[in-house]
């Protein structure tokens, strides 16, 4: 190995792991950086044992030779076995630091965009698609607040590559309530390459969808809700005579003499008939 093949592969070594640590942060990923002989496609079990070592769902395994240069391989596991694995090239990167631009603060829950009609023709993609937003969905959370949504992660496939862009969402003025929005991007970018696929079948993909029943929420009687969140209660009650409902007197709403005589009348006669 000549100077320029060294220089060569410290470069892609770089870029490998500035990815792996972008992509698994502190305290949602661990990061092991011994080099072990792992090959995801061909042996599984070493991924496994790591899998339920650190207890983890999700891994990203970063590698480079002659015949996969810049290799990367994500996915899940379910049961602590591999779900779905997918590879990944990496053509282009520019970091962070290369960007000379504002961030977004660590921990920033982002906004995920994805275009292109692969995502949701091709089974591949489809997959790659749900494997992305499980890596950068973040935690769930209850309520959004406007100011926070500064952080968008935006994925193109065309014409068989993956683009992955990332931008800070910046809120001006527009003159009207609705803020104007504009996006500058702040970095990383990676041009990927979908090579090699290892996908659960239709019926193991679906049962590690299913959810468990004791994670279940308890249905509650008599409450429901509608599209937009809100809940609605039904209450049981017993037949009510409105007659005796006590409401607000008016010198209007009084009964006049007449209405009262016929009134009496009508009662009378229907204790005659009881």
């Amino acid at each position: 190995m000549d100077a320029l093949d060294r220089v060569v592969m410290c470069f892609v070594l770089k870029v490998v792991n500035y990815v792996l640590q972008y992509a698994l942060k502190k305290p949602y990923g661990v990061l092991y950086k011994k080099k072990n002989i792992t090959r995801p496609f061909e042996d599984q079990t070493s991924l496994e044992f790591f899998s339920k070592k650190s207890d983890c769902s999700l891994f990203m395994f970063g590698s480079h030779n002659k015949k996969r240069p810049n290799n990367l391989v994500i996915g899940r596991m379910y049961d602590f076995h591999v779900l779905d694995m997918i590879e990944l090239g990496i053509e282009k990167f520019v970091s962070l630091k290369d960007i000379k631009n504002s961030k977004c603060p660590e921990g920033t829950k982002p906004m995920l965009i994805f275009a292109g009609d692969d995502f949701d023709v091709t089974e591949d993609y489809r997959r790659l698609k749900s494997l992305l937003i499980d890596f950068f969905r973040g935690p769930t959370v209850s309520n959004i607040r406007l100011a926070g949504l500064d952080y968008v992660l935006h994925f193109t496939a065309l014409n068989g590559k993956i683009y992955f862009r990332s931008y800070k969402l910046l809120l001006k003025k527009s003159g009207c309530r609705t803020p104007r929005i504009e996006l500058e991007e702040m970095g990383p970018s990676l041009d990927l390459v979908l090579r090699r696929t290892h996908l659960a079948s239709d019926d193991l993909y679906k049962l590690s969808m299913k959810m468990p029943k004791a994670l279940k929420p308890k249905k509650k009687k008599n409450i429901s809700h509608d599209t937009f969140g809100t809940t609605y209660g039904r209450i049981h009650m017993q037949k009510q005579d409105l007659s005796k409902l006590q409401t607000r007197k008016m010198k209007g709403l009084k009964k006049r003499p007449a209405e009262r005589i016929t009134e009496d009348q009508e009662k009378s006669k229907r204790v005659k008939k009881n």
